[in-house]
């Protein structure tokens, strides 16, 4: 009778974790649908259309199989958490400090990008490291301290649970004050599905 039970759960945990697991596709063809309809280049949309089942496929396993401890909203494909009422700044000295020490390659970090008086906490993924800059694949090169050097537009902060909660559920703000979180692109939430949340300085294995 016990081995019927255990039977019974397993096929409910597995007809759960597929539920999720169609939400969270659903969710990212809609948003990435969408995204692609701007691309102008007709050979790079052909591209990025043969590669989009695999990205969204490999996205929503990761984050089922992931460690965050965010609350998972599978329908719109996004974590959420309470976001707090002022936007992290920048600190060049713990910056330096951590950054000479803990830069490598495919390290997944926090920055802060402004734009046109808004405020957004990113994640981005560093892809070159020397003694004296690191580069974001994304966001270009930034000193030691955090400081932007191709433009003054972001900032890296250094990775706390509350800058990685940010920066994981979209958080923003405009003129000081929070607006509605946005939703992250499909390259964000592979990002994000890669956190060790029990040691941001280590891969998640």
């Amino acid at each position: 009778m016990s081995e019927q039970l255990k039977l019974q759960s397993d096929l409910l945990v597995k007809g759960e974790n597929h539920l999720a697991y169609i939400e969270l596709c659903n969710a990212f063809y809609a948003r990435e649908v969408v995204r692609l309809s701007r691309e102008s280049d007709h050979n790079r949309l052909r591209r990025l259309l043969a590669s989009l089942p695999y990205y969204i496929e490999r996205a929503s396993e990761h984050i089922l199989q992931g460690n965050s401890p965010l609350q998972l909203d599978g329908q719109n494909g996004c974590w959420i958490a309470k976001q707090s009422r002022n936007f992290p700044c920048l600190d060049k000295e713990k910056n330096s400090r951590f950054y000479t020490k803990k830069s490598f390659p495919g390290f997944i970090l926090p920055l802060a990008v402004l734009n046109k008086g808004e405020l957004v906490v990113k994640i981005d993924c560093l892809d070159q490291v020397y003694k004296d800059k690191i580069h974001c694949n994304e966001h270009g090169w930034f000193d030691l301290s955090g400081q932007q050097l191709d433009s003054q537009s972001a900032y890296i902060l250094k990775p706390t649970k509350s800058v990685m909660t940010a920066a994981c559920c979209g958080h923003r703000w405009r003129e000081g004050k929070r607006v509605t979180p946005r939703l992250l692109s499909l390259r964000e939430m592979l990002l994000a599905a890669r956190i060790n949340w029990h040691n941001f300085t280590k891969p998640l294995t």
